[in-house]
């Protein structure tokens, strides 16, 4: 076995790597540590800037009227049906067109390519796209959501760079001459093989989905179909909070009082509404980074 001195050189810039990565590592984690303690934390202590590392005078008013307000558990509803469903169309449709533009065998994929990727560059814009929605009668219903990105151009060129990388040609070679057809192949070999880019695939649209709020602010006029995000939006930006004090039958003695539970509610919101991605990503991530790389290995 071979060993490599370290020269002081590497020692210095491997402690000054270590020490880079845990301050940016620091500068990430802090904001969401601090919502979560600042969640049921005194509302005083938090605006007196009493809170750095610690929780103080434990409360969690914020969060029973959280879990009273049926406004935002109709939109944690709404987002988990949207995230759902709009990441299974888009994981159908990406893995399988991904699949057939890899293969050098379907006519005209050149062409196909060159269209997709044109799109990259070009769009319609805003006004466009609403009105083609809105001729779709997809307006104020939850496919308007869903429909318009069930495709995205970069998730499919990164699919498609997967196959050719991944899947042989003379392991459809053999299957052909086992007698095994087209679709059999795809199901029974392509698929089983293919697993690192389907959770690659279900985490990018996932996150997407679930963080989405801008379509819905444009097509969505009923609140009945509002996804979290956007009842989130309304209680940071067009401050909503006192309306949910007001809906969950709190009693709130003065308007200062209602300031500082106002701020208990936009953290507590902020926190769950984090919650299903953070638990989500730990199990797939080493297949997000590889994703991320995918793109690189071969165009």
């Amino acid at each position: 076995m071979i060993s490599i001195s370290r020269t002081r050189g590497d020692k210095i810039f491997d402690i000054a790597n270590t020490l880079f990565f845990a301050i940016v590592l620091i500068v990430t984690i802090y904001p969401l540590y601090f919502m979560l303690i600042a969640s049921f934390s005194s509302p005083t202590a938090v605006n007196n800037g009493e809170i750095w590392l610690w929780p103080k005078d434990i409360t969690f008013k914020g969060y029973e009227m959280i879990f009273d307000h049926s406004k935002i558990w109709t939109g944690y509803k709404n987002s988990i049906i949207y995230t759902v469903v709009g990441t299974t169309i888009n994981v159908v449709l990406t893995i399988t067109g991904g699949y057939a533009l890899s293969r050098k065998d379907l006519p005209g994929r050149n062409i196909f390519m060159f269209f997709i990727v044109f799109t990259m560059f070009f769009s319609g814009g805003m006004i466009p796209s609403y009105l083609l929605v809105k001729d779709l009668g997809m307006v104020n219903t939850m496919w308007a959501l869903i429909v318009p990105g069930a495709i995205s151009a970069y998730n499919l060129i990164i699919v498609r760079t997967f196959f050719q990388s991944t899947i042989p040609d003379e392991l459809l070679e053999a299957g052909i001459m086992d007698g095994c057809t087209n679709l059999k192949f795809f199901t029974n070999v392509v698929i089983p093989l293919s697993k690192p880019i389907i959770a690659v695939m279900v985490l990018f649209h996932a996150v997407g989905h679930w963080n989405a709020y801008f379509s819905a602010l444009i097509y969505l006029r009923d609140t009945a179909l509002y996804p979290l995000q956007l009842v989130l939006r309304e209680v940071l930006i067009l401050t909503q909070a006192n309306e949910v004090v007001e809906n969950s039958g709190a009693l709130v003695e003065s308007s200062k009082e209602m300031a500082n539970v106002s701020g208990l509610i936009k953290y507590g919101i902020v926190i769950i509404a984090s919650l299903p991605m953070l638990i989500l990503y730990p199990f797939i991530q080493k297949h997000f980074v590889k994703g991320v790389m995918i793109g690189s290995i071969k165009g």
